[in-house]
């Protein structure tokens, strides 16, 4: 009888250190200022730039990819879940966050490039990519040049042209404005003048065919809300021109899905990964 209560003690104590851990590190993933974790984090020269990086977990390598005027630290919500499973690869682009490019030139092409070198320098042959926004347009650049670096891709809110059919009618009017605006007083500080690069970016670019889609020849997963920015049915389009392609139209979400509905976006963007694509 005392060795039955012992053992059963010692399972009940053993299973509550087991939760304080588990809960610990839910609770120090929380407090990681993503983005700035100068524990995980290094720079990588990579085509003429130093480009900063953070690495978190083991497993298979996943590279997360942000959206225009954004950094590493918009998939605050992405990176505790998918580091338990993952070796989880978050990045500054080219120009944003901790990756500083004095050039006054940007395009999608010269970031996807940045992406294959970095994976280069990590040595790292593929790995999973997941983007948003402009990181989704990254992502599916990157698997169009570099298809060799692509194991699988999952790409919400990315647009193929910069007008009003890539982008709702709003946000388009907003970005003439803008535009407008920049014409009247141009930047002239380093820090104004990367914005108005950055901005530039969206306002040109890109200028993907639809047809040349035909080149992305891993599954890929195209994510958009219902309330996006970017159009359903341009969302649509994306899907119905990439070979082995599934489509996720998110009910109730805006642009930033993965923010807007962070527990089954993650539930399922790792399903996808996980489990062999299969044509529908």
């Amino acid at each position: 009888m005392k060795r039955y209560f012992y053992s059963a003690m010692l399972k009940n104590l053993l299973s509550i250190v087991l939760l304080s851990i588990t809960s610990l590190w839910a609770f120090c993933q929380e407090k990681i200022n993503y983005g700035h974790n100068d524990a995980a984090g290094k720079f990588y020269d990579v085509r003429g730039i130093k480009m900063y990086t953070e690495v978190y977990g083991e497993g298979k390598p996943l590279l997360l990819l942000h959206g225009n005027g954004g950094s590493m630290s918009s998939f605050g919500r992405t990176i505790p879940v998918f580091a338990k499973k993952y070796k989880v690869i978050a990045v500054d682009s080219r120009a944003h966050g901790r990756t500083v490019d004095g050039r006054d030139s940007l395009s999608f092409e010269m970031m996807a490039d940045d992406f294959d070198a970095l994976l280069t320098a990590m040595h790292i042959d593929s790995a999973y990519v997941l983007g948003w926004s402009d990181g989704g347009i990254d992502a599916i650049v990157l698997a169009m040049r570099h298809p060799d670096k692509v194991i699988k891709l999952a790409s919400t809110g990315a647009n193929l042209v910069p007008d009003s059919t890539g982008l709702v009618s709003s946000y388009w009017k907003y970005e003439e404005k803008k535009v407008a605006e920049y014409q009247k007083k141009m930047p002239t500080t380093p820090k104004d003048k990367n914005t108005y690069k950055v901005f530039m970016l969206d306002w040109q670019q890109p200028n993907i065919p639809f047809s040349a889609l035909k080149a992305v020849k891993c599954p890929s997963l195209i994510i958009g809300g219902d309330r996006d920015l970017i159009p359903v049915q341009h969302t649509v389009a994306i899907a119905q021109a990439i070979p082995k392609s599934y489509l996720w139209i998110v009910p109730n979400s805006g642009h930033p899905t993965l923010l807007e509905h962070f527990d089954e976006f993650n539930m399922v963007v790792d399903d996808f990964f996980e489990k062999p694509f299969k044509r529908k």
